[in-house]
Formats: structure tokens, sequence, C-alpha cells
């Protein structure tokens, strides 16, 4: 789905990926440095505003990146209520995924105690939804959101994830860099510091496909 929040998303996560905030990336593609700021996205009467093809080629030249990656990162919101009859997921709280039982060695699924929730569109195997709780990923994803999460899909650099970690800890977070010693994740508000986790320390890591409001 290409919508005006997957648009602007991909450009957060494209920024974030190369060590950029959303100015530093503009400066970077020789643009104005307010270009991809937020009071820019809509204008004061409530209109979406979208970012220009060319602005978007810039970026892409920029950090040598292909249109289906920088596509591929950005975080699409679909509304469930727009498009009913979709597939049926199980649905957890993300604050109490961390207990034990629910989940596979390899992050799908198990046991008993999840609800349902419905999707705007058919589902694949194996995906599930968490209702997001806390600020740590505003101003994405809202504390009631509810993320789509795919443990079968590759995970990348600059992906929304969802980790658990061995102590039973399971947080929304971006991927900002993952080799054989640590996975350092980040949050999209500045108040909360990066996180660096031993890999070993880390059970799982599943991609966020979509998400719902």
């Amino acid at each position: 789905m290409l919508s005006h929040s997957a648009i602007w998303d991909a450009i957060d996560s494209l920024a974030t990926r190369h060590g950029f905030t959303a100015s530093g990336l503009a400066k970077l593609a020789g643009l104005d440095a307010t270009a991809f700021n937020r009071s820019k996205r809509v204008s004061r009467d409530g209109r979406e505003r979208w970012p220009s093809t060319e602005s978007i080629a810039k970026l892409l030249e920029a950090t040598g990146e292909s249109f289906d990656a920088f596509l591929s990162s950005g975080g699409a919101y679909l509304q469930a209520a727009s498009q009913p009859g979709g597939a049926t997921v199980p649905l957890l709280g993300l604050a109490q995924a961390g207990a034990g039982g629910f989940f596979d060695a390899a992050g799908f699924p198990a046991g008993e105690g999840w609800d349902e929730v419905r999707l705007p569109g058919p589902g694949e195997g194996g995906i599930y939804a968490l209702e997001v709780t806390g600020d740590s990923m505003l101003p994405l994803y809202r504390d009631g959101d509810r993320i789509v999460v795919s443990p079968s899909e590759q995970v990348r650099r600059g992906d929304r994830v969802v980790v658990k970690t061995r102590d039973g800890e399971v947080m929304a977070k971006i991927l900002a860099r993952q080799t054989a010693n640590v996975v350092e994740l980040h949050s999209l508000n500045p108040a909360h510091a990066p996180r660096l986790i031993d890999t070993k320390d880390v059970e799982w890591i599943a991609r966020i496909i979509w998400a719902s409001q």
C-alpha cells in the first residue's frame, strides 16, 4: 500500500539507516534542510503534503539505495475498519508478550491466551499482531496501535522490528545494527536512548510489516 504515511515513514527509515536526522538527510541530497521536517508533511488546513519525485530521486542518488528498498522500509498504516473481510490473526498486548508460553523459539505464536484481530487484507502464515504500550516509538506508533509482525521476513538495517530477549523482554524498535556480537536498537522517540544487546542474549527478531490505528 503506497500511502502518505508509508512515504514519510520510508524517508525517516532511510535517514535512520544512514545515521542522519531528516534534516541531515535533506542536506546530503542537496535539498533545503527543512524539506522533510514534520511541519512540512501536513498543511495548516490539514491537507497531506507529499514529497516530490525529484526529492525522492535525489535521496536515492545520495544514499545509493534502490527505490524498492526505499519503499519496503515504509511502515504504512492500514485502517482495518475501512477494508472488512480480511484474515484473522492472533493478537497479544506487547506488555504481556514477555511472559513465557506465548512464542516458540523462532518467534511464532504458540500457546494459549491470544486474542484475535481482523486484518484489512489476506494474511500470510505465522503473522500476528501486538498492541503497542509505551511511548518509545512515538510519533510513528502510539499507545494502543496494533503492529503486525512476521517472524519469517528477513530483517535488515533500518527495519522496524520486534525483539525478544532471553530474559523475557519484548520491545518494538528500529534495527540500527546487527553483528555477530551485538544488536543495536534505536527508538524513534529521542527521549529513549539506543539499546545495545549482546547477540547471545537475543532470542529472536521479527519484522514489523504494517500497523493499524
